[in-house]
């Protein structure tokens, strides 16, 4: 695939000049002068300001405990390396990788066959107690259930081409047939459009496009007598969330709608940018599909009108906003929480369908993140200064708002990645990691100037993991795969229960919560999976894949650049010119670059000096 040669390439300059590059330590201070005034827990255990303060100079350090991250730093030609190198830039055996795939498979199997033998046909699993979990009939008011359960057996059709990811067909296909046999949209619901249509409405599609795929690339996935009859619930399902679309004065769509009566009376008026932006590649594929301009015209049309809002000083969207008004209730800019998957989908859209207007819209986005968002030196890898860090900000003034990110942001280094900014992927990345090295996971909210959590609970979240796997893609550097290793083994010693996997209520004291969110079948063990299975077909089949932001497995299909709406809305025709492959560049990328030297692919991704700047970064050492 060409899009994914330029990233290849790109990296391969970068670790290629990297290796003549080892500078003195650089030193902190930039948040430093930019936070003076902002006020701080007292000091005491690990809640420490993050302060400007040196790095050790290059050389040997104070001793540390074999159990304590690495400390000491030496050049390049300092007798072996230091324990960053030491413990990261080994090679990776090819029997441990197939032990932490098998590992892998077994975690994702313990989860779907727990949750099948005491859960299905309600949408989770209980994994503490055994037992299943649906809507909160009681209380309408627990959007947290309620806006992603819908009686609808939520996990099994969640975890569908988890399934033919793994190569097991046997239950791909007695899954697939249950779904047929027993789920029904006509259910006194009411789900929050945008759940509904990445968990349930993007795996019905994928797992329709893996059984009708005449190549079979996952072993065979075809069900005898198939007639279409995922495409038809999709179709059943996006026709029940279109209501949602309907009276709204800017075409923004109402965040939730019952799936037998449509918008209820009285419902909020106000969404936030990525739950009503994040509709067009799941849309955009069903009328693809169906030859029925509808849907991602309803979706593209609230992705627009979204766009239309943003500031004009900065060119930044806030988190929230009025669907009738327009106005910006929250003017919160960054990329976590609220606005994370609208830039996700922003460039997957243009990847999928090949509208030159996603694109254009995704580099202007991108421009503003890193003239607005962005903090710290200027390259990853060199120079002084803090480490790259992607902050929140006022939409209108780009002025900082808090000092708090959120574990939803660790999925943009993989999307820097699609885009070839792999250099910022790296660092981004790495900081993120280092946190869940501190914890064993990724505290919901992570306050960076006290180095410490500010919501301290962990949902089996997938994103630092997509990240890590998508990096590996690019990079081929085993350092990813210890970082997968890492991760793996935090979520089988801290979240493993008596029938499945649980989230964490407190990642520091490592208390459970009964819930097994479904995204940790879809997306988590997928990713954890795929990333030490070298053979896989998604690697191997000569097929091109995309990924859904839940992680639902998307083959690039010709069928999908033929934009049916455009002849529904002709005036549009001008504006959405398709771009070739070739075409996508990220905004500091270059091109011409040299294949990374076989040596180079055992080095560390990143120079241990700034590894220990960002572990200094988190508390971590």
């Amino acid at each position: 695939m060409q899009w994914r040669s330029l990233v290849l390439a790109l990296v391969a300059l970068k670790l290629a000049g990297h290796a003549l590059l080892w500078l003195a330590g650089p030193s902190l201070g930039f948040y430093h002068q930019r936070l003076r005034g902002l006020s701080c827990s007292p000091g005491g255990g690990r809640r420490r300001q993050w302060r400007s303060r040196n790095l050790p100079a290059l050389g040997p350090g104070s001793g540390a405990a074999s159990s304590s991250p690495p400390r000491r730093v030496v050049g390049v030609g300092g007798g072996g390396g230091d324990e960053y190198e030491q413990r990261y830039s080994r090679a990776f055996p090819p029997q441990l990788r197939a032990q932490l795939r098998d590992a892998a498979r077994g975690m994702f199997a313990f989860g779907y066959d727990n949750y099948m033998a005491h859960a299905f046909p309600q949408d989770e699993l209980n994994p503490i107690e055994c037992s299943g979990r649906g809507p909160d009939r009681a209380d309408p008011s627990n959007l947290n259930i309620n806006d992603v359960l819908g009686n609808y057996s939520l996990t099994l059709i969640d975890a569908l081409d988890t399934l033919a990811v793994m190569g097991n067909s046997s239950e791909f296909q007695k899954a697939v047939k249950l779904v047929i046999d027993t789920v029904s949209f006509d259910t006194d619901s009411t789900v929050q459009v945008f759940e509904a249509t990445i968990r349930v409405l993007g795996s019905l599609l994928s797992a329709h496009i893996i059984i009708t795929d005449a190549r079979q690339p996952f072993g065979d996935m075809t069900i005898k007598g198939y007639d279409n009859e995922l495409l038809h619930m999709a179709h059943d399902l996006a026709v029940r969330l279109l209501p949602a679309f309907e009276n709204t004065k800017t075409g923004i769509p109402y965040p939730r709608v019952n799936l037998r009566t449509g918008v209820p009376s009285g419902s909020n008026n106000e969404t936030c940018t990525a739950g009503a932006g994040s509709l067009l590649v799941e849309f955009g594929i069903l009328s693809r599909l169906l030859g029925d301009s509808t849907f991602e015209w309803v979706a593209r049309r609230a992705v627009k009108a979204l766009w239309s809002l943003r500031s004009n000083d900065t060119g930044l969207l806030g988190n929230v906003v009025n669907i009738q008004t327009g106005h910006w209730v929250g003017k919160q800019s960054g990329l976590g929480a609220g606005l994370d998957s609208f830039y996700e989908y922003l460039l997957k859209s243009y990847i999928l369908f090949g509208e030159k207007e996603d694109l254009e819209m995704f580099n202007d986005a991108y421009q503003s993140i890193q003239n607005y968002l962005r903090r710290g030196r200027e390259a990853c890898n060199e120079g002084e200064g803090d480490p790259p860090l992607y902050v929140n900000v006022n939409m209108f003034s780009g002025q900082l708002m808090n000092t708090w990110i959120d574990s939803l942001q660790a999925f943009f280094p993989g999307l820097q990645v699609l885009i070839g900014d792999v250099e910022d992927a790296i660092c981004l990345h790495a900081f993120y990691y280092a946190i869940w090295k501190r914890y064993g996971a990724l505290p919901e909210r992570y306050n960076w100037q006290l180095q410490a959590p500010d919501v301290l609970f962990y949902p089996l979240r997938p994103e630092l993991v997509e990240s890590t796997y998508l990096l590996y893609q690019a990079t081929k550097n085993p350092f990813y795969l210890h970082v997968g290793m890492d991760i793996l083994q935090s979520l089988e010693k801290h979240t493993k229960a008596k029938c499945g996997y649980a989230t964490l209520h407190h990642v520091i004291e490592k208390s459970k919560e009964d819930r097994m969110e479904s995204f940790f079948l879809s997306e988590t063990c997928k990713y954890l999976y795929l990333l030490f299975d070298e053979e896989n077909p998604v690697h191997k089949s000569g097929n091109r894949y995309m990924f859904t932001t839940e992680g639902h497995i998307v083959s690039l299909d010709k069928r999908l650049r033929v934009s049916l709406w455009q002849d529904t809305f002709p005036e549009e025709q001008k504006k959405t010119e398709k771009l070739k492959p070739n075409e996508l560049r990220a905004i500091n990328s270059t091109s011409n670059c040299n294949r990374v030297p076989d040596e180079r692919r055992y080095l560390l991704p990143l120079k241990s000096i700034y590894m220990r700047q960002i572990d200094q970064m988190v508390g971590l050492i």
